[in-house]
């Protein structure tokens, strides 16, 4: 076997058949149709998958996150699993739970652990931790109510996020605050909704950078930036509606970007968050050219270009390799890693 930049690697046996398993959304189990919007095509993608391991020719089962998962996969006994799902009934901190299953089941699985779920699911806390090892992250102050008192020393503007949801949700130009006024209304809001904490952070102008890491033989780090077509914006950043709607023009394309002190800091997250086999990081970087980690995700959107996930346009599209090398990349690393 051969990777796609011309290195060779080891001769390794693939699985001949692997489990998908997607997360069950149904529309009752979301506080609001953006969100719902996020996974409501958790099966089809999950099929593209599928669809990709066939042309390896590997066979793929595939299962709903739900109750029935653990009955179905004593059942048919895959040799793997590629573990997508975002949430359990609505509840994407539940999602640590698959990853609880199939160590208990002893079934090899693609992905973070117990603990990297748990920390992916709680952005507040994985802040904190990368800050504690001085990885920097923007001032940020965690509310609980959209009454608690805000840390003086947190400067407007201020970007609010939910605690606990990945994908955007709610990241749209209501969610930048320049005043207190505007910020207690929108963590109203936010709470109100969405019944969890949000993480109100300082707004980091600058350029963002988007950071995908690939374990296998060796650990690769490909960064891509995030070129903006915003001229009239006041603040610049990706929008749930840039990521999710489709629009007659490009909101942002991705371009290659190099630094080997960010990657060294990309390197450190990933072992600090429990990252396994694959994982994503956002960054801002302000005028003076420092680096902000915004965004940790243990579990992000996998899959090829086709279906417009930052891997695809990242890895595929700026470093030339294929979604077939990816995969067999982490099923070598699934099987035969340490």
């Amino acid at each position: 076997m051969e990777s796609t930049n011309g290195q060779s690697i080891i001769e390794f046996k693939l699985p001949s058949r692997v489990g998908i398993i997607y997360s069950d959304a149904k529309p009752e189990y979301f506080p609001t149709e953006q969100q719902y919007l996020t996974e409501k095509d958790s099966f089809t993608n999950a099929q593209v998958i599928a669809d990709e391991l066939k042309i390896l020719n590997i066979d793929s089962i595939l299962y709903p996150g739900n109750e029935s998962l653990t009955e179905s996969l004593r059942r048919d006994k895959p040799e793997m699993i590629f573990n997508l799902v975002d949430s359990v009934r609505g509840n994407e901190y539940l999602s640590s739970t698959i990853p609880g299953i199939l160590e208990m089941l002893d079934i090899p699985y693609a992905g973070a652990g117990i603990i990297g779920f748990a920390l992916c699911y709680n952005k507040f806390l994985t802040k904190q931790l990368l800050k504690a090892a001085g990885i920097p992250v923007p001032n940020c102050q965690l509310f609980v109510t959209p009454n608690d008192q805000i840390d003086l020393g947190l400067r407007f503007p201020i970007i609010s996020k939910l605690n606990e949801i990945h994908g955007a949700v709610e990241i749209t130009k209501s969610a930048v605050s320049e005043n207190e006024k505007e910020l207690r209304e929108r963590l109203k809001y936010l709470i109100d909704t969405y019944k969890q904490p949000v993480v109100a952070e300082e707004f980091i102008v600058g350029r963002e950078i988007a950071i995908i890491v690939i374990e296998g033989q060796n650990r690769k780090v490909y960064m891509g930036e995030k070129v903006f077509n915003k001229p009239d914006d006041k603040y610049v950043f990706a929008t749930f509606e840039d990521q999710w709607y489709e629009s007659i023009s490009e909101p942002f394309t991705y371009a290659r970007f190099d630094d080997e002190k960010l990657r060294n800091y990309a390197r450190r997250a990933f072992d600090l968050t429990k990252m396994a086999d694959y994982g994503k990081f956002d960054v801002r970087m302000d005028a003076s050219g420092r680096y902000y980690f915004i965004d940790v995700n243990a579990n992000p959107a996998f899959g090829p270009k086709r279906l417009q996930t930052s891997m695809g346009y990242i890895v595929q599209d700026l470093y030339g390799v294929t979604f077939s090398d990816i995969l067999k990349r982490l099923m070598i690393n699934t099987l035969y890693g340490n």
